[in-house]
């Protein structure tokens, strides 16, 4: 059996302990770890789940946010001083690995005791060609290039993730405007899509909006769960037509037998 936990499933904004950043650890039947991104409140959000930097062992990075990145100085100094740690691996893009370090992370990890250090002292880095993939555990993982934010000059580099867990093909948005023309394909093929989605009242422009997405048809609408929204009253999804927001703690499990697959959200409580 895999699991998907969302540590969190708010926004960047997200204040509080009712709910965190929306990042994700991916656990196989043999307890690995894949963290889908790396928020500055991962300390928080692990330690309320029952988990530490000793459990991050994998990292998949989506884009340069602070909601997605801020907590990577944490478990790089964490895991460094700790010799019960290895270097945990850290998958992303190439043209967002150029800038993890330079600009990211370069300020408050380049100096450490008798050394000048860079990104590969503390991370064993995977970069990945662009719309490429990587393999986790048996688990091939699909990038998908996603419109988050358009400075009119430049697109920022942002990934979502395709990927099957048994046999359930599944569409991680990540951070992104809804473009449905750009990624048609992978919205048809999954059979479940956890998209991201802006509550606000004032939306901003470079995420999906819950207008928006109301929009959508029902055949996309029925396999999709909502999650990186504002800490405000939210709106009836199931009403709607999805499948509902997705809670903090949340945790889908897949599992197959006899070729039947079948996957159980479930609410803990922590």
């Amino acid at each position: 059996m895999t699991k998907l936990i969302f540590l969190g499933s708010g926004s960047a904004f997200t204040v509080g302990t009712d709910n965190f950043q929306s990042n994700i650890l991916i656990v196989n039947e043999q307890n690995q770890k894949l963290l889908v991104d790396c928020g500055t409140d991962i300390r928080f959000s692990l330690h309320q789940a029952g988990f530490s930097h000793l459990d991050i062992t994998d990292i998949y990075i989506s884009h340069l946010h602070a909601d997605h990145v801020g907590g990577l100085e944490y478990i790089a100094l964490s895991t460094f001083f700790d010799p019960r740690c290895q270097r945990p691996r850290l998958y992303t893009s190439k043209d967002i690995a150029s800038d993890l370090w330079d600009r990211t992370l370069s300020g408050g990890l380049r100096f450490i005791s008798g050394e000048i250090a860079e990104l590969e002292s503390f991370f064993a880095m995977e970069k990945l060609k662009y719309e490429g993939s990587f393999f986790w555990q048996g688990i091939e993982f699909q990038l998908v290039t996603v419109t988050h934010v358009d400075s009119g000059y430049y697109l920022m580099p942002s990934y979502g993730l395709f990927f099957e867990v048994e046999g359930v093909k599944i569409f991680l948005t990540t951070d992104t405007q809804l473009v449905l023309h750009q990624n048609r394909r992978f919205y048809e093929e999954a059979d479940l899509i956890f998209h991201d989605c802006e509550t606000s009242l004032y939306p901003s422009p470079v995420h999906a909006s819950y207008k928006q997405l109301t929009k959508l048809p029902n055949s996309l609408k029925n396999k999709m769960w909502l999650y990186g929204y504002q800490p405000t009253v939210l709106p009836d999804a199931e009403k709607d037509g999805f499948l509902g927001f997705v809670k903090r703690g949340q945790i889908f499990e897949f599992s197959a037998l006899e070729s039947v697959v079948s996957y159980q959200p479930s609410v803990v409580s922590y």
